[in-house]
């Protein structure tokens, strides 16, 4: 994480099936990108939360241009 990052109090966390939402896939996909490490997220008893700014980060990393 970069020195200036996001205190955890202030961090919004989303669910899987939010994630999914946003992203226009389904929870499998969205599973399958935390388990493959694609996609940062942390383990709340047996689900997982992930960072808002991760699928920021990764919906800017993945995007394709036109160019």
């Amino acid at each position: 994480m970069a020195a200036e990052a996001t205190p955890l109090s202030d961090v919004r966390f989303l669910t899987v099936a939010e994630v999914a939402a946003i992203m226009r896939v389904s929870k499998m996909t969205v599973y399958r990108l935390v388990h493959s490490g694609e996609l940062e997220a942390i383990r709340v008893g047996r689900s997982f939360r992930v960072p808002e700014q991760a699928v920021n980060q990764y919906l800017r990393d993945a995007f394709v241009g036109t160019t």
